[in-house]
């Protein structure tokens, strides 16, 4: 099993995912799908986003959220959410460790939020871009 595990929550957008793909390919970390995904695995956005780097991805896919809890519930995750208080740079992260994405649209489930407080983290943003950004959803 790889040491850094991205893990994206129900996608949407193919091209998104074929651009995370291509940097686990490139880093040699894991990709973790979770159905629903917006898109079919052999999307032509999303494979032309990932280029050539598909036989090199390591990728699992799940059915569902419970599907990946069961699978990987005793690993160590964090949940990245524009809400956390902690930026993710102010935690040490294990050897082996799970990056939880939700969708683009609507984020991670409130309820794994509010699950895992301690391990939800946050990329910080530009104040103008996080304003634009909480503006699009409302």
């Amino acid at each position: 099993m790889k040491d850094i595990n991205l893990v994206l929550h129900c996608p949407e957008i193919p091209q998104n995912t074929g651009n995370i793909a291509r940097t686990c390919a490139a880093t040699g970390a894991a990709l973790h799908l979770i159905k629903p995904l917006g898109f079919s695995i052999d999307d032509r956005q999303l494979k032309r986003a990932g280029l050539d780097y598909w036989q090199y991805l390591d990728v699992t896919v799940y059915e569902n959220e419970a599907d990946f809890f069961e699978k990987n519930g005793g690993e160590e995750i964090y949940y990245f959410s524009t809400k956390a208080p902690r930026a993710y740079t102010e935690v040490t992260y294990p050897g082996r460790v799970f990056l939880m994405f939700g969708r683009e649209t609507a984020g991670l489930p409130e309820a794994l939020l509010q699950k895992h407080p301690d391990r939800t983290v946050r990329i910080p943003m530009l104040e103008e871009i996080g304003r634009a950004s909480c503006r699009e959803r409302v």
